[in-house]
């Protein structure tokens, strides 16, 4: 559904759906703290840009950080179709090699979204996207819900995989499953506690969108749309999500 979206004083017209408009409007406040300045903004994993072109589009100095050249290359093309290219920077590279692509101390804005569940080991990821912040900066986080992933395996009759998820101390249904790791609200505001964030927000994405027959998610959008709004930051329906995003910031 088209929505015009202010995004640091330009506004633009994207379509909102329940996979981003929790996201936009938390990140829409954060632009709206400073508005008028030109942010250094790091994207990880951020592939062809349905983060960092808006925000390019916006003012903003994006650099994307992504394993596969090829969804680089389809952000390079984005950016510039959407004559942002002079600001949208892209390296290719993953999370676990963070560390190392990433002056420190330089970026007022991260995105990881989708991406502790992959990596290797989260722990040092998180520790990379503090140490690339600048004191007061924010991180954007976007993790995998356990509870949906238990809830929908249930639903569709696999309870052994249910109760896989249940039982694995990382939330992975064994060595089949495409993630690593999957998070509930209170670890994944650990994981960023103990690296030095200061949690500030939770919400959850798409609480209900993936429980929905496709008819009813398809044949009433805009409702759909405004129930997740709401459900986004009351638990327990927030938990239930399909994602949880947290936004952080490291202390100033």
């Amino acid at each position: 559904m088209p929505r015009v979206t202010r995004l640091g004083g330009v506004e633009q017209t994207r379509t909102l759906t329940p996979r981003t408009a929790v996201i936009w409007a938390v990140l829409r406040a954060e632009l709206d703290r400073r508005p008028g300045e030109q942010l250094t903004v790091l994207d990880v994993g951020g592939g062809t840009g349905g983060f960092a072109v808006p925000l390019a589009e916006a003012g903003h100095q994006v650099t994307v950080v992504d394993a596969s050249p090829d969804a680089l290359a389809a952000l390079t093309r984005r950016a510039a179709e959407a004559g942002v290219a002079d600001r949208v920077r892209a390296i290719q590279g993953d999370g676990d090699a963070l560390a190392g692509l990433v002056e420190p101390a330089t970026v007022d804005l991260v995105l990881c979204h989708s991406v502790l569940e992959v990596v290797d080991d989260p722990a040092p990821v998180v520790a990379a996207l503090v140490t690339a912040l600048r004191p007061g900066g924010a991180a954007s986080v976007l993790v995998a819900g356990r509870a949906a992933a238990v809830l929908t395996r249930a639903m569709n009759g696999h309870l052994d995989v249910a109760a896989a998820l249940v039982a694995d101390p990382d939330g992975s249904a064994g060595p089949r499953d495409t993630l690593r790791r999957r998070y509930d609200a209170d670890a994944a505001a650990a994981l960023l506690a103990a690296a030095g964030l200061v949690v500030e927000e939770i919400h959850g994405v798409r609480v209900l969108a993936d429980l929905l027959p496709a008819a009813v998610a398809d044949g009433q959008p805009a409702a759909l749309l405004e129930l997740e709004r709401a459900l986004a930051a009351r638990p327990p329906y927030r938990d239930l999500a399909a994602q949880l995003h947290l936004f952080a910031r490291r202390p100033a």
